[in-house]
């Protein structure tokens, strides 16, 4: 089923599903015999291409989101050996992301490189990541819309809607690295993500309406 406020399709395919535990057991195996060399690299195969797509999702410049992936990569040969699995691989992974691009988006260099012409060029990139029936014009147009919105916007999209997260572990990614991530405050933190999802949704409306991309008494499913 297709989002009209994202553009994008929703569910998990099973086998998509299975594939994702098969690789996360993999890698976990790899590790706990302390062959963490090949971890990394199934890691980064199995989950590289979507980190860096959400990189430049998120930075909308190709130079921030390549210095970004390679402070990720260096970040995760380092902290792969003390990882306590308490969470997914995945999820971690992607709180690795999270910091990298943050630390890009507040570095004083980031506050100089001009944006206007790479975002503009983003669909373009995009475009090229996507097989031809996939590529309708609705989904451009959304695609548009959602690069209006603020960075962390757009990584709350991501993680939801195209990488399909569960609230808990969304809320892991983008804790605060000061934020305790017991239980409870995993809850709250969701609880939290999933009313500010609900506002985005409603920004991306209320564009979608005023660019003409649906009509005003359009509801979304």
């Amino acid at each position: 089923m297709t989002s009209p406020i994202t553009g994008q399709d929703e569910g998990v395919e099973g086998g998509e599903l299975a594939s994702r535990e098969q690789v996360e057991a993999h890698i976990r195996a790899l590790c706990m015999r302390g062959d963490y060399g090949q971890g990394v690299e199934l890691a980064m195969r199995s989950y590289g291409p979507e980190i860096r797509r959400l990189m430049a999702s998120v930075l909308h410049h190709p130079e921030l989101a390549k210095d970004a992936f390679s402070l990720f990569s260096e970040n995760l040969v380092k902290g792969l050996p003390g990882f306590r699995w308490e969470s997914s691989f995945r999820t971690w992974a992607y709180r690795l992301a999270r910091n990298a691009c943050y630390h890009q988006i507040h570095a004083p260099a980031a506050r100089e490189q001009p944006v206007s012409e790479p975002a503009a060029n983003e669909p373009l990139r995009n475009r090229t990541d996507t097989h031809p029936w996939q590529r309708t014009a609705v989904k451009e147009r959304f695609r548009a819309l959602r690069e209006q919105l603020e960075p962390h916007e757009r990584m709350l999209l991501m993680l939801r809607v195209d990488q399909r997260l569960p609230w808990t572990e969304i809320a892991r990614v983008m804790a605060e690295p000061d934020e305790p991530v017991n239980r409870a405050a995993l809850n709250r933190r969701a609880t939290a993500l999933r009313q500010q999802f609900q506002r985005v949704k409603a920004r991306l409306r209320a564009l979608a309406v005023e660019q003409g991309v649906i009509p005003a008494d359009h509801l979304d499913a």
